[in-house]
């Protein structure tokens, strides 16, 4: 280093360091369309949420199933789109005879464009589910959240991105990107929603199963197989120097793809949790709750409770309210469903107690085993019922029968001298008549059913 000596003071003639020049990669993730795609992604979801809020807040299998509806009906179309119109960048510029002699290759000036655009469209999509994780966290009924099936779907976006660039590059129409958009979504929602018939269901990236069931271990890694290995052959095939290296991501594409078909709906099964339950044995009939939603059951224990309450004593009842898929055991009957969630539970909490206990009361007493009941026991199972746990709108009904035909009329003189009958009993001497009454639920005809 030399000094140099201008007007009495030092100064160093050391050359400046040169600017190290910035990553090409560095200028697509902080300028360009990128951030603007990730910014749709996140108002697509936080619109399509914020709408139907009522239906998945509170519930982490059904937050899970309307994110992985929402990324694969709504999602991967605008991703693709997305994808398409950075593709046509450097056509609508003119810049693409200067690219082309570029030192870099077609494969990395390809790559450089589409993998920060698939950044910010996997951001926005993951700001989205941390919302939607939180909206459902402080009111939540049980479960945990499901982590496997954003990061698959992070994985299909970030492939539509991908493949949508390849699209945008070939085609050369300021159209391409919103018809392709228009004919994913249809494409889609046509593959999804065909039916069981259609044996092509499972390559669909919308998920077929239920709230109860949970995927195989290896169907998210097929499903993402499937959609990254079209991906990485669509620009492996337009974009390498070697493009006979394509086959092997089609390949592997084509691997997953059948595995997938083939598999069907052996792909879901019901998860670990749902098949367990939650049981409250202080009342009687026991209440029991799947372990998805055990935080509800002090609220149905209590919704419930003049129901058990009234119940004390009596005998021929069922041993309890179950809560698993499928159909009760003899000595059981359903509890009224808590999902899906926006009717029975809103939020965390059970929209109307009242209609709920009757509801649980018309599994004991609702005679379903007979098609067509005797006229008779109308007013004896109404009775019960008005006692136990009468409907929030018995007494519209009531009223509605009293203006109606005489034939309606006589109907509702019976049923109140049946109510008034049995609220005049002495205790004891209803529980005798209760429990002579519950032993005998499946009888269609009035001849074993004590009268009133």
């Amino acid at each position: 280093m030399t000094l140099a000596t201008e007007n009495g003071r030092e100064t160093s003639t050391h050359p400046a360091r040169p600017r190290r020049p910035r990553h090409p990669l560095r200028a697509e993730l902080v300028r360009g369309f990128g951030p603007w795609a990730g910014a749709a992604v996140l108002l697509m979801f936080a619109v399509t949420l914020a709408t139907s809020a009522e239906q998945w807040q509170g519930d982490w299998a059904e937050t899970r199933e309307k994110l992985h509806a929402a990324a694969g009906l709504l999602g991967v179309p605008l991703a693709l789109a997305a994808g398409c119109w950075q593709g046509g960048r450097e056509r609508r510029r003119g810049t693409e005879e200067l690219w082309a002699v570029s030192a870099r290759s077609p494969l990395a000036r390809l790559l450089a464009s589409a993998l920060p655009q698939a950044l910010w469209v996997i951001a926005g999509y993951t700001v989205a589910v941390v919302l939607a994780w939180l909206a459902t966290w402080y009111c939540a009924t049980g479960d945990s959240p499901y982590v496997i099936a954003p990061l698959t779907d992070a994985a299909v976006l970030a492939s539509g991105v991908v493949a949508g660039q390849v699209v945008g590059r070939l085609v050369a129409w300021r159209l391409a990107a919103p018809l392709l958009a228009v004919g994913a979504y249809v494409s889609i929602g046509l593959l999804s929603y065909s039916g069981g018939d259609n044996p092509l269901v499972p390559l669909s990236p919308v998920p077929d199963g239920t709230t109860d069931s949970v995927p195989v271990w290896w169907q998210p890694v097929a499903m993402v197989g499937w959609t990254g290995g079209l991906a990485a052959g669509a620009v492996l095939a337009h974009a390498a120097r070697r493009r006979g290296f394509a086959v092997l991501p089609l390949a592997a594409a084509t691997a997953a793809a059948t595995l997938l078909v083939q598999t069907g709906d052996d792909a879901w099964h019901t998860g670990a949790i749902a098949r367990r339950q939650v049981c409250d044995t202080s009342t009687t009939p026991q209440i029991c709750v799947n372990a998805r939603h055990e935080r509800l059951l002090p609220q149905v224990t209590d919704a419930l409770s003049g129901l058990t309450g009234r119940l004390e004593g009596v005998r021929n009842l069922p041993v309890r309210f179950e809560d698993l898929p499928g159909p009760p055991a003899r000595d059981e009957v359903e509890l009224p469903m808590l999902t899906p969630v926006g009717w029975s539970v809103v939020r965390g909490e059970l929209a109307d107690p009242r209609e709920y206990a009757w509801a649980a009361g018309m599994s004991l007493y609702g005679r379903i085993e007979c098609e067509e009941p005797h006229p008779s026991l109308d007013a004896v199972d109404n009775a019960v019922e008005y006692y136990l746990a009468p409907s929030p709108m018995e007494r519209r009904f009531d009223e509605q029968y009293a203006t109606r035909g005489e034939a309606e009329r006589a109907e509702l003189r019976a049923r109140l001298d049946a109510r008034a009958r049995l609220k005049a009993m002495g205790e004891q001497e209803r529980r005798d008549w209760l429990s002579a009454y519950f032993a005998t639920t499946d009888e269609c005809a009035p001849g074993r059913v004590p009268a009133l």
